[in-house]
């Protein structure tokens, strides 16, 4: 199966195929806003990997922070799909939340996961990764590969560069996210491609409980 991202990056169009294509890739973003939309309650983003399976420890320590999220009135959002994002969702419907996920289209298919409550499937990454930004006030990242630095880094640039307003970027698992602080620190900082100050846009925890309070504690200041 053909994802529409990849037939937009590959094919040869006409303007007016390019001109529908992006038509649909609007009413995209529109279907994606109107499921915000219907968040009526603040919101976090959980991000890891689709790889990790029940009894694994990223997948109960998703699990465990989704569920505080929910106790404490939080909705929590994912991309809707197996590992850390089904183990997030199933912890929010644990504890009483609302949980959300904004699924992909793969070649590979990924179904959603069958703890969502608001389910929405892209057939466009940048329109999935605007709602991860839009309805959320804050991220955790657990350990993850490709897909989950891409949403890390993307999350960090904008707010570096005021894209969208400073909240809080917290890590789980410090062991696994060490080398890329490491680097960061020891090798980005001293070159001048980073400041001190986006080191600072990160927190690290291995603890549920200091994650959600990280995020709560922003949300409440601002």
């Amino acid at each position: 199966m053909s994802t529409a991202d990849k037939k937009m990056l590959q094919a040869h169009w006409s303007h007016a195929e390019e001109l529908e294509h992006a038509k649909r890739i609007g009413e995209e973003f529109l279907m994606g806003f109107e499921a915000v939309d219907r968040i009526d309650r603040p919101a976090v983003s959980i991000f890891g990997s689709a790889r990790v399976h029940e009894g694994s420890l990223a997948y109960d320590e998703a699990r465990a922070t989704a569920k505080l999220f929910a106790q404490a009135g939080w909705a929590v959002v994912t991309g809707g799909g197996p590992g850390v994002m089904e183990a997030a969702n199933r912890g929010c419907r644990e504890g009483g939340g609302l949980s959300i996920g904004f699924n992909i289209e793969l070649p590979h298919e990924q179904g959603l996961n069958g703890y969502v409550d608001v389910g929405l499937t892209f057939h466009h990454f940048y329109a999935r990764k605007t709602m991860f930004v839009k309805a959320a006030e804050g991220f955790v990242v657990f350990p993850g590969g490709f897909g989950t630095a891409d949403e890390l880094f993307e999350a960090l640039t904008l707010i570096q560069t005021g894209k969208v307003e400073h909240f809080p970027v917290v890590l789980f698992g410090a062991g696994y996210w060490s080398p890329l602080l490491e680097w960061a620190r020891d090798r980005a900082l001293p070159a001048g491609t980073v400041s001190p100050v986006d080191l600072e846009l990160l927190t690290v925890t291995d603890d549920p409980a200091v994650a959600v309070k990280t995020v709560l504690d922003r949300f409440a200041a601002q």
